[in-house]
């Protein structure tokens, strides 16, 4: 996922992230699942995320022009600071991307990994993305007419 921040000289930052979906700490009435990631707190995007909780993300796939899609999200971040949380989101980010794509999520984390996760949660915030605009595009539906 690309996350793009508002940088401090009014330029975006743009940035990759890796994410999970969780349920919305806010309790979403609308029951939606929101995007969560973590990232060092001293790093820039948090940075501009504490002056400006907009942010735009964006996730794509496909190899060839005729593959692509994709969607892009206008977003309001929370930022979470708590380690216990930060170090679930961290948790869950590892075991998702443990796997290869497509591949579901391990179970449990090597201990090892436990440990540095635990360890870095201390430096780290979770950033949860409220989502407030979506926008998406499919090029698999030009049924190669372009």
């Amino acid at each position: 996922m690309t996350c793009a921040t508002s940088g401090p000289r009014g330029w975006p930052h743009l940035m990759p992230l890796w994410y999970v979906l969780r349920e919305s700490s806010a309790g979403d009435s609308a029951g939606q699942p929101r995007i969560w990631a973590w990232t060092y707190a001293a790093s820039q995007k948090v940075r501009n995320l504490e002056r400006d909780p907009r942010v735009t993300l964006q996730v794509e796939a496909g190899e060839t022009y005729d593959q692509l899609r994709g969607v892009m999200l206008e977003c309001e971040a929370i930022i979470h600071r708590e380690p216990d949380s930060v170090a679930g989101v961290g948790r869950e980010i590892f075991k998702r991307y443990a796997q290869p794509r497509g591949e579901p999520a391990v179970a449990e984390l090597p201990g090892e990994v436990e440990e540095m996760v635990q360890k870095q949660a201390g430096k780290r915030v979770a950033l949860e993305f409220t989502e407030l605009a979506r926008v998406t595009w499919d090029h698999r539906k030009l049924g190669g007419t372009y």
